[in-house]
């Protein structure tokens, strides 16, 4: 059920939907989530064969894909997890402090 409602100074705390209430799909784009990272994958393009394996297995769906070839990092949802560097075969991802 979705609150059309205005949230201003003027809103009592009864007219809020509740914390961790989800009133609509795919809203994940608006927030960057991977601010709060500490460690942060680095792309490394020519190791990289290819092999997509680390894009399945990536929580956060961080590793974008054009044209059938896997990009850098979409570090906005990135939380720097490492899973990603730990599938791949040829060392194309290392992990950094951030």
């Amino acid at each position: 059920m979705a609150n059309n409602i205005t949230i201003d100074e003027t809103i009592v705390w009864q007219k809020i939907t509740p914390g961790g209430d989800i009133y609509a799909s795919g809203n994940s784009e608006e927030f960057h989530t991977g601010d709060w990272r500490t460690t942060k994958p680095i792309f490394i393009e020519d190791r990289c064969i290819q092999c997509l394996l680390c894009v399945p297995v990536c929580p956060d769906i961080s590793i974008p894909i054009k044209a059938e070839k896997r990009t850098d990092f979409a570090y906005n949802h990135c939380k720097g997890c490492g899973i990603c560097a730990r599938v791949c075969p040829v060392n194309a991802i290392e992990i950094k402090a951030e």
